[in-house]
């Protein structure tokens, strides 16, 4: 039994003795939403360690959650979810959910990730309303470093989403200038593209731009009703 361990004997205690610990839960989010890899991890988590991060894996491999599965002819590992992690699917959606719906929505934006940002972004896009052929988007972020200013998206309609931080070299549909806090806000569903008018600039191709909202990929818990601001 852990040193963290509430000896006793209800479920709900043993159970947060595997999932209540530091950054667990939000990892095991990124598992929930599809991603295998470490690196693919460390980027919906990144500002987890790497060695919190294998420990966390390892944590949740010993509780029967996740299993690894070496890629054949690589070096390379997929850390899948077993039953018992695919019956987290729920868990994940009524946490995120409830935050949604009852979290002061102000502190959150306060701690802005552009790189998480970017990344849920990426993951869902919807392409149905963008042409049927190679779509490059770029966001600038007039509020970050030059590091992490210029983000694309290429969108490849039988290829799925790419997320680059340096130039793929494309022609771009679409450039949007912005800051961070206004586009999370509005992939959270806290506010929308109309209502932001003023804070986003957009050139390009005016059909792609004219449809933003829907392909943008809002958050899987935009759509719940906010009841505190």
């Amino acid at each position: 039994m852990s040193n963290g361990s509430y000896h006793q004997f209800c479920p709900v205690a043993m159970a947060a003795e595997v999932l209540c610990t530091r950054w667990t839960m939000v990892l095991v989010r990124e598992l929930v939403a599809g991603s295998t890899r470490f690196n693919d991890l460390r980027r919906g988590v990144p500002r987890m360690s790497r060695s919190l991060l294998a420990q966390r894996l390892r944590e949740l491999e010993a509780a029967g959650i996740v299993e690894r599965r070496p890629v054949p002819g690589s070096q390379n590992v997929d850390y899948l979810l077993t039953a018992a992690g695919r019956d987290l699917f729920p868990v994940v959606e009524a946490f995120g959910l409830w935050g949604q719906k009852w979290v002061r929505s102000n502190p959150s934006l306060e701690n802005l990730d552009v790189s998480l940002l970017m990344w849920d972004m990426r993951r869902n896009l919807d392409p149905s309303p963008l042409p049927a052929r190679r779509t490059v988007l770029q966001f600038r972020f007039s509020d970050q470093p030059p590091a992490k200013r210029d983000w694309w998206l290429v969108v490849d309609p039988s290829g799925g989403t790419d997320l680059c931080l340096t130039d793929p070299g494309f022609e771009v549909d679409l450039f949007v200038t912005t800051d961070v806090r206004t586009m999370t806000a509005i992939w959270m569903g806290l506010t929308t593209v109309r209502a932001e008018r003023e804070r986003l600039d957009m050139e390009g191709c005016r059909e792609t731009a004219s449809s933003i909202q829907h392909w943008l990929g809002l958050s899987p818990f935009a759509s719940q009703e906010k009841l505190v601001s």
